[in-house]
């Protein structure tokens, strides 16, 4: 890893602050060798760091006055909070001081701050929030989690272009495949928005390869998945729910007779990898994708391991240049600005709907 990799870490956000975000911080910069600005209330960093040995990381601290909650308006975020760590955070990168951001603050007003202060890349609508997700085979890129709880079909064609660059340049995906989450495999299937997406899907360049159910999510077959951001952050929260159950269920019946028990001491490494899998934490924040440089949101809830993959995630994103391959790529793809509000978007939505 490059030595002069510098993130702006949001040091105030999330539901836990600097409790979490400094730890978390420290053993990514221990593990990657990145310089770190610790952004928010410079004592409550400073009583954090205490506790936690930091005589061999590169930090310097950035002071605000002001924290953006996790329940305020973005818009009010964006107005009354501009000494907000969050905004703060997102200055430094947009002034070429930090060459990224980490927060677990408020996803809309990280959203909105990426949009407003970085700015989009030419010829995209909206930014969309992308999640690296475990499968059976290989991680794989669900795209919107949750930046866009209400969508038009070019918006979901310009996730599949964003994603498959992200499926390309940092997975090593050769040729990624994309699908479109619906409700049936077969054409036709789906409400009016995943319809006529799929029709746009079919006539751009993209490696498409139809409709993808629910139920094979995991099974690693298709590299891009691609919904809009209300139906994919319930797809993202139950998935997380769905792995914290079973990890809790499991260990209840293994726990239920001796046998069970000398069965678990046996099975103890195999299960420590299931864990593992299936763990949030351990694949970092979701990369809003479309903005003028890098910038990653965690979950709320984010425990410090979480917050170290983030920034690792941030890391790798960085060194790949991944940011510069994504404009490169979209740049070079004229499809973005067809499939937008007007040109073969609207062409295409008129012959699906037999104009």
């Amino acid at each position: 890893m490059p030595k002069d990799i510098c993130l702006a870490v949001d040091a105030m956000g999330g539901d836990f602050g600097p409790e979490i975000n400094i730890p978390g911080s420290l053993a990514a910069a221990r593990e990657t060798g990145v310089r770190l600005i610790l952004v928010g209330d410079e004592p409550s960093i400073r009583k954090e760091l205490e506790r936690h040995a930091h005589a061999d990381v590169r930090f310097e601290i950035v002071h605000t006055t002001q924290v953006a909650g996790m329940a305020e308006k973005p818009s009010d975020v964006l107005r009354r909070k501009k000494d907000s760590s969050m905004q703060v955070a997102f200055r430094l990168v947009r002034e070429g001081r930090a060459h990224g951001v980490v927060t677990a603050g408020n996803s809309g007003a990280a959203l909105a701050c990426g949009m407003f202060i970085l700015g989009r890349i030419g010829g995209v609508d909206r930014p969309a929030l992308a999640s690296i997700m475990p499968t059976l085979k290989k991680p794989i890129v669900l795209i919107d989690v949750g930046a866009n709880a209400d969508c038009k079909p070019y918006n979901l064609v310009q996730f599949g272009l964003m994603a498959e660059v992200l499926a390309r340049c940092v997975l090593g995906i050769a040729n990624p495949k994309v699908g479109i989450l619906s409700i049936g495999e077969e054409e036709g299937k789906g409400n009016s928005l995943t319809k006529d997406a799929f029709t746009l899907l079919k006539g751009s360049s993209l490696n498409f390869i139809g409709n993808v159910e629910g139920r094979d999510v995991f099974t690693g077959e298709t590299d891009v998945i691609v919904c809009d951001g209300f139906v994919g952050n319930v797809a993202l929260k139950l998935s997380e729910g769905l792995g914290s159950a079973l990890a809790s269920m499991l260990k209840t019946e293994l726990k239920k007779s001796i046998w069970s028990r000398l069965g678990t001491l046996i099975a103890l490494p195999a299960f420590k990898r299931f864990a593992k899998k299936i763990d949030y934490a351990e694949y970092g924040g979701a990369p809003i994708l479309g903005l003028n440089g890098i910038a990653i949101v965690c979950h709320g809830k984010s425990n410090a391991r979480a917050i170290t993959t983030a920034l690792q995630q941030a890391a790798i994103f960085v060194e790949k240049k991944a940011n510069d391959y994504l404009v490169e790529g979209l740049h070079a793809n004229t499809e973005l600005s067809l499939f937008s509000r007007t040109g073969k978007a609207s062409a295409l939505r008129q012959e699906a709907a037999g104009l």
